[in-house]
């Protein structure tokens, strides 16, 4: 198809063909009115019980893919007309409603016309602990019940015009139930019902005027085109006919895609891209959304597209922005700044996906030509169903941006025979970009929740016994999360995702990798049960009596179980024990802390990791706490962190500050209960959930983590009286932090040319680390390193590496991350790169 057909697929008016030639010459239906109703609409047939036409608006962007400006346009529009006919007073006291699903977008651009205006839209979307202002019934249509939920209950009780938005004006029922329905609680004396079209009959025309009469107030139109639809006798049934005889042939008619290509998301998956959508502003009108909302708004709008189109494939020339739903205005905003961030030489389309069932004939006279089916992704509350999107297959698109909620981002919408699988189907790259979604406090609600859930424990989540450890955690187990290590070290460095919005594909070890954990940890298993009883007795001694041990998961949380089992093991104690998240540049997880304080005393807690490397997580955790005391006013968590290791000279508390192999470090989940690093992102993780996690159950024949603490712990009794002398010895001497650690760093990263210390990692488990989830550069070791080394220099050989021996390194050795990682990096070409 040529780039002109592709644009007259677009519109509906593919060489000079109505859209609405086929159901008019078939059923004997009649468009009558203005001649601009033709451009703005063409016809389907409905699989609806009720009517057997739809009206296809070509400028909704809800069926048909549209040119974002011309969708936007339309509705900025009719809000400035409204806006002149309500004069500048009345239009700043006006509130906008628009009606779910289908103008959800078109009623929030018109308040954007209007100015000022607040805006609600109805849902179909019950929202828990959101109390109902008002409802009504929408009787042709497939799904009837609208629910007002704003998050102010006085946003529909002023004395201002309220402004009635939908996409078309058909026979009026809509509108006068809702008037009613909102006249009988919110009585006012003036009322504006928009649409893009006015397709009344002569019997429904006076029903408007009547109303305003009944009620006692003016009630105006505003309308882009008006006209008629004629129906003949028997249409409801004939139509019904025609549904039935073509539903068989209806199917999905673009070619199958092929294979992905090297580098490329496979079939069925979408490369997440992440919008950094501003921090509370509303995804939408379902609750409210104010001038203020919509300032905030309009200023993140050009960074978002920007990323967007950073994400789109080299060479697409052909864009489709696909909404969800409800979810119509977000879409069509990033769209719009899209459409404008990329030129002329990307056309840029958008529509959304729909709950309304309509039959698809590819013929240029019909407005329907493709239909996508997947099922309802986002447990919607009438149970699960069909749902649609159509005109995307065939239509030529290079790349799809599909953009959904967080409800609305489940397994569902990543199954087979899910939407992001259909699309995949039928366009060659397919994006996803996930808006928070918004839910309102509860008017007079505290500040948070006061249950919190309780810690998951083992087996359900962990190979951990339940006594060892519980999580502060929610379980993300089935949430596709994991990405390529080059993906995800790209996107990263590239300011396009954080680290703890995915996981990396978990490592899985050689035979040979394997046999040197297990000597590394045959040779090791004493020194560190000699770290692990020091440390733990520095803290009976200095912190608490009874401390509560709370790991910073993951890498903290087979030490705080070795803790833990040390304290049975001396003096008979049973130490409660959780983990917790924390995230370097995003803090600990504040709901992890609300628990902790509600349960033990917090001067109590002890955080608990496994090593240092430069200080970077004990600088997070106590800018953390102290961010912490301001928000919640509670006080008495120590921000010292325990550690078996701190080569880096960091913290007061640790077993010892020699840098040396913590076997625990060589490997992932498979020493960590088989849990993956803790992930925090905003369309997962709500403001009153615990960071998240998985458990990766399909990984128990490879686990280590019982034979690891069982092997450290069987030396317990062998080194009970170094232990004593080498505790003795700690909390006599100056253990004050020198922060050498980090000034080494420092150096690091300016000699071989990084400029950033967050690509230095220091140390023999932050080394492993990087050797294992991140794109190396090259290793530094310090001359003459012995053992403590070998499972690094495999991992180094197994990657193409060059380890570099260095002199007077404090550390046994430094892990660099590639400083300008690229796809097309080497990543061990040997050369400074200057940022």
């Amino acid at each position: 198809m040529t780039d002109r057909a592709h644009a007259a697929h677009a519109v509906g008016d593919e060489a000079g063909v109505w859209s609405g030639t086929w159901v008019a010459e078939r059923l004997g239906v009649e468009l009558t009115g203005d001649e601009a109703l033709t451009g703005l609409l063409g016809l389907a047939l409905r699989r609806n019980p009720k009517r057997a036409h739809l009206l296809v608006s070509h400028v909704l962007g809800k069926h048909v893919p549209q040119s974002p400006s011309v969708v936007y346009g339309h509705g900025v529009a009719l809000g400035r007309r409204v806006r002149d006919l309500l004069g500048a007073d009345a239009a700043a006291r006006a509130v906008v409603l628009g009606y779910a699903e289908t103008a959800t977008g078109l009623g929030h651009s018109v308040a954007d016309g209007l100015g000022t205006a607040p805006y609600l839209h109805s849902t179909r979307r019950a929202v828990p602990g959101v109390a109902r202002a008002g409802g009504f019934e929408e009787s042709h249509s497939h799904a009837t019940s609208h629910l007002l939920l704003p998050e102010d209950p006085a946003l529909l009780a002023g004395d201002g015009p309220l402004v009635l938005v939908d996409d078309e004006f058909s026979t009026g029922n809509t509108v006068l139930n809702t008037v009613r329905a909102l006249h009988e609680r919110y009585p006012r004396t003036r009322y504006v019902v928009v649409a893009l079209v006015d397709m009344r009959s002569p019997a429904d025309a006076g029903r408007l005027d009547g109303l305003a009469r009944e009620i006692g107030a003016r009630v105006d139109l505003v309308t882009t085109a008006s006209g008629t639809v004629r129906l003949p006798p028997g249409v409801l049934e004939k139509g019904q006919e025609l549904v039935a005889r073509h539903e068989a042939a209806a199917t999905e008619a673009a070619p199958q895609a092929s294979a992905a290509a090297p580098g490329e998301a496979p079939p069925g998956s979408a490369v997440r891209v992440d919008l950094r959508w501003p921090h509370d502003v509303p995804d939408g009108g379902r609750h409210g959304f104010t001038a203020a909302d919509r300032n905030r708004l309009e200023g993140a709008l050009p960074g978002m597209a920007a990323r967007i189109a950073r994400a789109l494939p080299a060479g697409a020339r052909r864009v489709l922005v696909l909404g969800f739903e409800e979810l119509m205005y977000a879409p069509l905003r990033l769209a719009h700044a899209l459409e404008r961030t990329v030129g002329d030489g990307v056309e840029v389309r958008y529509s959304t996906t729909t709950r309304s069932p309509v039959l698809a004939v590819d013929d240029p006279g019909y407005a329907i030509r493709t239909r996508l089916v997947f099922p309802a992704h986002d447990d919607p509350d009438d149970g699960p169903g069909e749902r649609y999107a159509y005109n995307v297959a065939g239509a030529g698109f290079d790349a799809v941006v599909a953009v959904v909620d967080s409800v609305a981002d489940t397994p569902a919408l990543h199954a087979p025979d899910g939407l992001a699988a259909r699309l995949a189907a039928h366009v060659p790259h397919v994006l996803l970009a996930v808006v928070p979604s918004y839910v309102p406090r509860a008017p007079h609600a505290p500040e948070r929740p006061s249950m919190l859930p309780e810690p998951l424990r083992g087996p359900a989540f962990s190979s951990y016994a339940p006594d060892e450890v519980g999580w502060l955690l929610q379980d993300l187990s089935d949430v596709t999360l994991e990405a390529p290590t080059e993906e995800r070290e790209e996107a990263i460095q590239r300011g396009g995702a954080h680290y703890a919005e995915s996981l990396p594909v978990e490592y899985q070890p050689s035979e040979q990798y394997q046999e040197l954990f297990h000597a590394a940890l045959e040779a090791s298993a004493a020194r560190l049960a000699r770290a692990v009883g020091a440390v733990t007795e520095v803290v009976l001694a200095e912190r608490s009596p009874r401390p509560v041990l709370v790991s910073l998961a993951r890498a903290g949380t087979p030490v705080g179980v070795l803790m833990r089992r040390w304290a049975r093991f001396r003096h008979g104690l049973d130490l409660p024990h959780y983990a917790v998240s924390i995230v370097r540049g995003r803090g600990i997880d504040a709901n992890a802390l609300r628990w902790l304080a509600a349960h033990h005393d917090p001067a109590d807690v002890v955080f608990v990791d496994g090593w240092t490397g430069k200080g970077a997580i004990t600088r997070e955790l106590a800018a953390a706490l102290r961010d912490f005391e301001v928000s919640d006013g509670i006080t008495g968590f120590d921000p010292e962190i325990a550690v078996l290791a701190d080569p880096g000279s960091c913290v007061r508390t640790y077993g010892t500050r020699d840098d040396f192999l913590i076997p625990s470090a060589c490997l992932n989940s498979t020493v960590s209960g088989l849990i993956s690093r803790t992930v925090l992102r905003a369309d997962l993780v709500g403001p009153h959930d615990f960071h998240g996690a998985k458990f990766y159950r399909e990984l128990a024949a490879a686990d280590l983590s019982p034979a690891f603490l069982d092997a450290v712990s069987a030396r317990f009794p062998d080194v009970t009286e170094t232990v004593d002398a080498q505790a003795k010895d700690l909390l006599s001497a100056d253990r004050t932090p020198t922060w050498e650690g980090w000034a080494a760093v420092e150096r690091i990263s300016e000699e071989y040319g990084i400029h950033d210390v967050n690509l230095v990692k220091p140390g023999v488990g932050e080394t492993t680390r990087v050797m294992l989830r991140r794109v190396p550069w090259k290793v530094l070791a310090r001359s003459g390193a012995g053992a403590d080394l070998d499972h690094v220099r495999l991992l180094a050989e197994q990657r193409g590496v060059p380890v570099e021996e260095v002199a007077d390194l404090p550390y046994t050795c430094v892990g660099l991350i590639h400083p300008r990682y690229t796809r097309g990096a080497t990543g061990a070409d040997g050369k400074a790169v200057t940022r």
